[in-house]
């Protein structure tokens, strides 16, 4: 079997982290997270993964060759030269993708997070015959999405209903798919939503189903998200693995700490941590729902909270750091200071307390800026003139 991934562009959401690496590459949980896709794909008997993708392909070949060695499967790039929506890209990779075997494929979002039963997808899929099955996951407000509508009984789906007014079901598009080669006839190389376009023609063939997604799912590729997904995935970590999870008389609820990793005396960690490979946690250190990554080294009684801390960081003496406040690669904190929110672009020195959450550095030089116009956080304007009433978007260039 083979799978597709959409990797997609920039990942704009999860900035600072994606300024050092691809989306996709980000750690989770102590692994790129798409390598936690990648494995789950192998158990499964997939043998070619394709990596849709629109810039950088080599940095993610080049990252994944040793894992693509240690799993055996074949991790190559299909790359788009302008953005073709959630479909085109799989027009584009159709030589990859179809073999002549009759096989169905996987395609999958790269930034979900869940337990992947891809067998029992398999099986269902095999099951009820149709030319394609969606995973479903359900919702406390299905009013903010798109909801599939489907026969109980069958999982046959009957139609799609965007942000509904009225309660029409409360189960929407997981972003796992499996499809029978023939999906391919029906996309066109272009720009295309297979959500909104390929799909609802498959469902008015009565082709499509779908299967509800037992156990958690998040898309995590927005800083919140990415902690709740952390804690979600520990929770399940704990009922399949209880002894991948750290445990002690410091540790409290769900943990995850690297073998590397050096944890001083009187620290309490938990719940919901990650502690990477290499990092070195000082003594009286408290850290709960958070992230730290590789190389990461947090001194003596800082504390840390619904933050994440990026690649080879440093927290000072005593440093505080809460409120979803996202250190970039290499940001070094100060002793004794406060991030309230802060989000902090890589290779960064932090001397002074961020006491209101906020994104540093809007840059501007030999610039023309008339009447009227708006600047959002984080862009960067040089050799350039602004016209009136403008407005220049969040990490613009």
């Amino acid at each position: 079997m083979k799978a597709l991934i959409l990797v997609g562009g920039f990942g704009t959401r999860l900035r600072p982290l994606t300024l050092s690496f691809p989306k996709p590459l980000v750690d989770f949980a102590n692994k790129p997270m798409i390598l936690h896709q990648i494995e789950a794909l192998k158990e499964v008997g997939v043998t070619e993964v394709v990596l849709a993708i629109n810039y950088h392909p080599e940095v993610m070949l080049n990252f994944l060759k040793d894992f693509e060695d240690k799993l055996g499967i074949t991790i190559t790039c299909s790359q788009e030269t302008e953005p073709l929506g959630t479909a085109g890209p799989l027009a584009l990779a159709r030589d990859k993708l179809v073999d002549g075997s009759g096989e169905p494929f996987f395609v999958l979002n790269s930034d979900v997070i869940s337990e992947y039963p891809f067998a029992e997808l398999i099986k269902f899929h095999k099951n009820h015959g149709g030319e394609a099955t969606i995973m479903v996951t359900k919702v406390d407000e299905p009013s903010k999405y798109g909801v599939v509508v489907m026969e109980e009984a069958t999982g046959m789906v009957e139609k799609f209903v965007e942000k509904p007014k009225i309660f029409v079901g409360n189960k929407i598009n997981a972003g796992i798919y499996l499809l029978n080669p023939s999906v391919l006839d029906r996309i066109e190389l272009k720009p295309t939503s297979i959500e909104k376009e390929v799909f609802p023609r498959i469902s008015a063939d009565a082709k499509l189903f779908a299967m509800v997604l037992p156990g958690f799912w998040m898309d995590v590729g927005q800083p919140r998200d990415y902690i709740t997904g952390l804690r979600l995935y520990l929770d399940s970590l704990r009922k399949r693995s209880a002894n991948r999870l750290a445990t002690g008389a410091h540790i409290v609820g769900n943990v995850l700490v690297h073998e590397s990793a050096k944890i001083g005396e009187g620290c309490l960690i938990g719940p919901d941590v990650a502690i990477g490979p290499g990092c070195v946690v000082e003594d009286g250190v408290k850290l709960s729902r958070c992230t730290v990554m590789r190389g990461v080294r947090i001194k003596k009684h800082a504390c840390i909270s619904n933050s994440i801390i990026g690649w080879h960081s440093t927290v000072g003496q005593w440093a505080r750091i809460e409120n979803m406040t996202i250190l970039g690669e290499d940001v070094h904190v100060g002793d004794e200071v406060y991030t309230n929110g802060g989000v902090i672009l890589p290779h960064k020195e932090i001397k002074s307390s961020i006491l209101k959450p906020e994104i540093d550095g809007v840059r501007l030089a030999r610039y023309t800026m008339m009447c009227g116009v708006h600047i959002k956080k984080h862009a960067c304007i040089s050799n350039n003139i602004i016209g009136w009433h403008s407005t220049v978007g969040q990490w613009h260039g």
